[in-house]
């Protein structure tokens, strides 16, 4: 089983709010995932960013790999993450 660190989509229309999940790379975007590891709001300014750093570190340790998005996330918060 292959996992990625990916965003899921949450909120209303036109008032986006993302949570960042360890998910299964077969499971739909907003489907199934093994764990939620922080949230994303981009309407804020700047950008808020939650993180559990011990648990995404933990993930990364255990192979899985960020989207590109959520690497960049991780990067502003000084976490290096594997790039799918």
């Amino acid at each position: 089983m292959a996992v990625k660190i990916r965003l899921t989509r949450m909120g209303a229309k036109s008032k986006p709010y993302y949570r960042i999940v360890a998910a299964d790379t077969d499971s739909p975007r907003d489907g199934r995932f093994l764990e939620i590891l922080g949230t994303y709001d981009p309407k804020k300014n700047p950008a808020d960013v939650n993180l559990k750093e011990n648990r995404i570190r933990e993930w990364l340790s255990r192979g899985a790999k960020a989207t590109v998005t959520v690497s960049s996330l991780l990067k502003t918060k000084g976490i290096e993450a594997k790039i799918k």
